[in-house]
């Protein structure tokens, strides 16, 4: 029997597809990230299955015994707590492993918090980036945030409302101008989309939110170099002329062209 990868829902309980109720009930067993969690959704469908928490922490001891358990023939669903396992969550080892025995393995699509929030944000354009969760330590989060400066795609993360704050205060001190969008609660009661600059985005999100968070990036305005990047330059200059600190003279301007803070303050050097 295949292993069969169930997307499950992101929020609302009923956005579950046909297919992944009927292969979550014929079951021999059923691979949770959390078994709490997925048994709320099972017995929301009115479905009794032998659950085993499969996880970051313990996939690597799990994931033999599982692939003998489909050479033995039993048929096993994987699910996440929410969207589709193998992306972000725990799942793609397992799929690596079946693969390489020779099992089949067959994905059973569901619903996605990336295109979900993508397309809600109002933001799509014919490519984007997702990056997954935004990095914690606040250096690398800055190297992160001068990174996307060259991006001129869409850009999808996931972050937790708790640094939610100060993510969106080191991307909007790189990009104060670009578009974005901070998607709470995705499908459930209290979903709610902020739209905005980035700046505006910080100043609005300056405490924590509660529920999850999916932040969407739009496409950058980037600068065409020479005479607008000269512009720039020279405007620090002036500023710095006049007495203002080299520091405010760069924020000051950033704000008001939208250039890369760190670039700005090389060239301005």
């Amino acid at each position: 029997m295949p292993l069969a990868v169930c997307a499950t829902p992101i929020g609302n309980l009923d956005d579950v597809t046909l297919r992944v109720l009927a292969e979550l009930r014929d079951a021999d067993l059923v691979l949770c990230e959390d078994t709490r969690r997925s048994r709320i959704l099972l017995e929301r469908h009115q479905i009794a299955a032998r659950l085993l928490s499969y996880h970051r922490h313990n996939e690597a001891a799990r994931t033999d015994e599982v692939v003998s358990r489909l050479v033995r023939g039993e048929r096993v669903a994987l699910v996440s707590d929410a969207g589709l396992p193998g992306v972000n969550d725990p799942g793609a080892r397992l799929v690596a492993a079946a693969l390489s025995e020779g099992l089949p393995v067959t994905v059973l699509p569901g619903p996605s918090a990336v295109e979900t929030a993508l397309v809600a944000s109002g933001l799509v354009d014919e490519r984007y980036q997702f990056l997954g969760y935004l990095p914690r330590r606040a250096r690398e989060l800055r190297a992160l945030a001068a990174q996307l400066v060259g991006w001129s795609q869409p850009v999808v993360a996931f972050e937790s409302a708790r640094r939610l704050p100060g993510s969106l205060a080191a991307l909007a001190g790189e990009m104060p101008n670009r578009p974005g969008a901070v998607c709470r609660e995705l499908t459930k009661r209290f979903e709610e989309v902020v739209r905005g600059t980035l700046s505006e985005l910080a100043e609005r999100f300056a405490e924590p939110p509660k529920g999850e968070i999916t932040l969407v990036l739009g496409v950058g305005i980037q600068p065409k170099g020479g005479e607008i990047g000269d512009d720039a330059v020279g405007a620090v200059a002036e500023l710095v002329a006049a007495g203002v600190s080299r520091r405010q003279a760069v924020d000051l301007v950033v704000r008001l062209t939208g250039a890369p803070r760190n670039a700005l303050y090389r060239s301005s050097l």
